[in-house]
């Protein structure tokens, strides 16, 4: 018995048995020319016109971005996933991210990430995937979520002339000593530590504003706690919190949450 195919809002596609008098090459006409609109409207949302914006208004869409994602040559995991090649792919499905179990079910359930999914994402990461441990509100703008994807779009390509991925956090960012990175933390007593940092900062960033910090890159961690400390980055509490720990009390800290095992 043949299948009949139906389309989703989201663009996913399930099947059902057809009508019992229902023509078989009816059947047949009617889901090769669903599919092939489907198709036709992925292609459309990756061509460029679909989001006219300029390399000024993209770069700017994606200032705040870069601080977790990498995209580019050479693009490597930090706090988020990079971003390469993200038209097309299925949610949570990148190899060697430590992605939240939230994101790792949407994909199984068959999420992937286009113009329309990326779109309604970027607008309310918690609501599109609950419990996301996207670390954002949502990019209200509809203007500036056109220019990133418009960007995204350029990166999801076999172009070779792709420009080198930008870096996220650095030491000289902040004009930090590069030395911090090299302190050598104690796993356990990060674990010690960490009990004050988890009254606030869940595995599943549940709490509105305050981003999961598990699986943190541990150079990262170090940087964000050190511009705390010394006033580069405002946050009363957080000033506070950092302005108490030690450099090497930062590194176990920084090595606990990197190997936390509990992330959602």
């Amino acid at each position: 018995m043949m299948a009949r195919v139906s389309v989703f809002k989201d663009g996913l596609m399930s099947c059902s048995a057809p009508r019992r008098n229902q023509p078989v090459t009816g059947i047949v006409s009617s889901s090769l020319t669903v599919v092939l609109f489907a198709v036709a409207i992925h292609m459309l949302l990756l061509a460029d016109h679909a989001w006219p914006s300029g390399p000024d208004a993209m770069n700017a869409a994606f200032k705040e971005c870069k601080r977790c994602h990498q995209v580019g040559l050479g693009a490597k995991h930090r706090i988020g996933p990079h971003l390469n090649d993200i038209f097309g792919r299925i949610a949570g499905s990148l190899s060697g991210f430590r992605y939240s179990r939230s994101m790792r079910k949407a994909g199984e359930n068959g999420l992937v990430w286009s113009g329309e999914t990326l779109d309604a994402f970027l607008t309310d990461p918690r609501s599109f995937v609950p419990q996301s441990r996207m670390n954002i509100a949502g990019v209200q703008d509809s203007d500036a979520r056109a220019s990133l994807l418009a960007l995204l779009s350029q990166f999801s390509s076999d172009d070779p002339e792709l420009p080198m991925a930008e870096p996220t956090l650095t030491p000289e960012e902040y004009g930090l000593d590069p030395g911090l990175l090299t302190i050598q933390g104690d796993l356990e007593y990060g674990a010690y530590l960490a009990s004050e940092c988890t009254t606030c900062h869940q595995a599943t960033g549940a709490d509105d504003s305050i981003p999961s910090i598990a699986g943190w890159p541990t150079d990262e961690f170090v940087i964000t706690m050190h511009a705390y400390k010394r006033g580069l980055r405002v946050h009363p509490v957080m000033q506070l919190v950092a302005g108490r720990l030690s450099d090497e009390e930062i590194a176990s800290l920084a090595m606990h949450f990197r190997d936390i095992e509990d992330i959602q």
